[in-house]
Formats: structure tokens, sequence, C-alpha cells
């Protein structure tokens, strides 16, 4: 009866420190994971971060290019609207004053 006690006892012990082994590899497993976990974050924003700088810097560019093209339509046609009326305003003139003595 002794020797079973004994041996039970023995496998009691071997059993605590299996399970305290195990205990001990979770905090270190834990440790680890929060530190990838922690990596993956920080790498994860600083992309983001880069990629939305990106596309900012790419709208403003083309909205820049935009407006500079609609700017540069607005002059000509302001040039042109000007230049048609320095050749045409006697007869523009002519004309409404027709127009407003027929009625």
């Amino acid at each position: 009866m002794e020797s079973i006690v004994k041996k039970l006892s023995e496998i009691e012990s071997a059993a605590s420190a299996i399970v305290e082994h195990a205990e001990a590899q979770k905090e270190v497993l834990d440790h680890e994971y929060r530190e990838k976990r922690n990596r993956f974050d920080t790498e994860l924003e600083a992309k983001t971060s880069k990629k939305i700088l990106e596309i900012q810097s790419d709208l403003a560019s083309k909205t820049d290019a935009l407006l500079k093209a609609q700017i540069g339509g607005r002059n000509e046609t302001i040039a042109a609207l000007e230049q048609e009326y320095e050749k045409r305003h006697t007869w523009y003139a002519q004309n409404i004053l027709k127009r407003i003595t027929e009625v």
C-alpha cells in the first residue's frame, strides 16, 4: 500500500510540474503574441497613413491640374468673346437698337 501511495505522490508531483511548466509557457507565448500584434498594428497604421498621404497628394495634384485647365479654358473663352466684341460691337449695338425701336 505504501508503494502505491508513493507512486501516486510521484505522479502528482510530476503532474504539478507539467502544469507549472505549461503555465509558464503560456505566459511566454501570450507575451510574444502581444508583441507581434502590437508590431503588426504599428506597421499597418504606418502603411495606412502613408497610403492616405499618397492618395491626398495625388488628389491635390489632379485637382490643381483640373483647375489650371479650367482657368486656361475660361481665359481663352473670355479672350475669344472680347475679340468678338471688339470686332462686332457696333453691329451688336445696331441690332439691339433696331429690336428696341421695332416694338
